[in-house]
Formats: structure tokens, sequence, C-alpha cells
């Protein structure tokens, strides 16, 4: 085995991990009581001061960015700001299998946005791909799109928060062309985290008085699906485009029904189950037929700051 194929085995393996860290955000939220803006403001701020120790070694590029860069870091935060605040609060009104299957629906935005702003090309099979896995997505909340009352509006704010990653992603892809991973996620993270705080101050939630569970909680956030699932989706934007990244997103109904499931005592048939390896099946097939693969560049430029290698399909 060459070793741009044991670097490629590793960046599929990684892509893994994300999708496995996304997936406990749900149920990290349904364990605390404190408001949705709140707790998403506290995960990005610790995912700030987690990354502190680092920001010496990318001082330069991080102070040097242009007007047209500053504005589109700033849209990419206000973006992710919104989700969070949308999805998250959607978990209080539906159930963890509803909200993240209809989050499985970023795939498509990302692939319509992507076909038009960047000229992406795509096949049958990647098409294919996707199908198969949005069905088994379906399948997995089909249950709990017969409620109404607050589960459709769960199912409502969750629908606008897929709108507002899906633009954040599109941002980030064309955004990490020109900067590293760390630059990119500390910027989009520290602007997120400051409009939630606008909105926490507006809305008056307070910023204080939490027991230590609930900032365990929040410190949880900050580590697994936020430094090993969003921070780690970004920075494969290096290495595969927006559309390819957020095919991860489909396999986040499948671990996150298994976690509540475990974790939260939510029901789980056998035709969720196997509509879990369906979704996974769909993901293999979308990635297996893309027209390209893990693009492996050189240390040396991801730490200079020089950008991705940029793929031209999807």
């Amino acid at each position: 085995m060459t070793s741009l194929n044991r670097a490629g085995r590793s960046i599929y393996l990684l892509f893994f991990v994300g999708i496995i860290a996304i997936s406990f955000s749900s149920i990290f939220v349904r364990w605390s009581t404190a408001d949705v803006a709140v707790i998403a403001m506290y995960r990005l701020f610790l995912t700030n001061l987690l990354m502190l120790p680092f920001v010496w070694k990318y001082r330069h590029e991080m102070m040097r960015l242009n007007a047209r860069q500053w504005g589109l870091l700033l849209a990419s935060g206000v973006m992710l700001a919104l989700h969070f605040l949308l999805w998250m609060g959607s978990l209080r009104l539906t159930s963890v299998a509803s909200s993240t299957v209809i989050l499985a629906l970023e795939p498509i935005l990302i692939l319509a946005g992507s076909v038009w702003l960047f000229k992406a090309k795509i096949n049958r099979m990647m098409i294919i791909g996707m199908g198969i896995a949005l069905l088994g997505s379906i399948v997995i909340g089909a249950g709990d799109f017969q409620l109404a009352g607050t589960a459709l509006q769960g199912d409502i704010l969750s629908l606008l928060g897929t709108i507002a990653v899906a633009v954040h992603m599109l941002l980030g892809q064309f955004l990490r062309a020109g900067l590293s991973a760390f630059s990119y996620n500390f910027w989009v993270f520290f602007v997120a985290a400051c409009t939630l705080a606008v909105y926490n101050l507006i809305m008056g939630h307070p910023f204080g008085g939490y027991a230590a569970s609930e900032w365990g909680i929040f410190l949880l956030l900050a580590i697994v699906p936020t430094i090993f699932g969003h921070y780690l989706f970004n920075w494969l934007l290096q290495y595969m485009n927006a559309t390819t990244v957020s095919m991860g997103v489909l396999g986040e109904p499948v671990f996150s029904s298994l976690l509540a499931w475990m974790l939260l005592g939510e029901s789980l048939s056998a035709i969720q189950m196997s509509a879990g390896v369906v979704i996974i099946f769909g993901v293999w097939i979308f990635i297996r037929y893309g027209k390209t693969k893990p693009q492996i560049a050189s240390t040396e430029a991801s730490v200079a700051g020089k950008g991705p290698i940029e793929p031209t399909t999807v």
C-alpha cells in the first residue's frame, strides 16, 4: 500500500470519526436544562478557549485577512449561530430521530449550491447513493412526522437550521481555499459565539448560575461534536468538497438514534436499525463513485495557510 493510499484511508477514517462525534450533540443538548442559545454560546466560547494555546502559531495568517474574507467569515459565523440556535431548539420540541432526519437534507442543499456556485459535476451513481441514504434517513424519522403540535414546530426549526448550516458549509468551502482550518474555525466559532451572546443579552438569558453538571455538558459539547465534529469536517474541506463532507450528516441519524435509544430511552425499531444500514450503504456509494478521491496536501502548505487543493467535482 502506497503512502498516498494510506493517507486516503486516514481521511476516510477521520470522516467516520466526525460522524460519530456530531451524533453526540443531540444527546448532550437533551441532557442540559439551560436555554439552547446559552448552550450553543458556551459550547463555542469554550471551543475557542481550547484553541487559544495554538493561536500564536497562526497569528500572522489570522490577522492578514482582507475585507472580503472578513465579510464572508462574519456571514459564515452568523449562519453557524443560527444553525445551532434553530436546530438545538428543535430538540426541545421533537425527537432526536425527527430532528436529525431533517438535518439530513443538508447534502441536497449543498449539492445544489455547489453546482450553482462552483460548477461542480456529479454522476448518476453519486445521485443514487445520496437517494439511498436519504431514503434510509426518512425511514428512521418517519414515525415522528405523524405527530403534530410541538413536534411540527420542532421539525420547522430543524429545517431552518439545516438551511443555515448549508450556507455555512458553502461559505466554508470558498474560504478554506485561502485559509488554514485553524484560522477559519477559530474566527467562525468566535463570530458565532458572539452572535449568540448578543441574542442571549437581548432575550435576558442568564450567563451564570449554572450547576457544575451543566458546565460539564457545555465542555463535552465543545470537545466532542465541535472539535472532533465541526472542526474536523471544516478541516476535511482541504481534502473533500462541501457536498462530500456534508454526506456525513446522513450518518448522524443512525448513530444519534442509537445513542438516544441507549441513553435517553427513545424507541428504536428493527426497521429503523435496518434503515441505518441502508444510510451507511448510500453514503459509501456516494463517496466510492465520486469522480475525485481525497486530495492529500503537503503539511508545509497546510501550516503556511496556502490553502487546500481544490476538488473539481462533487
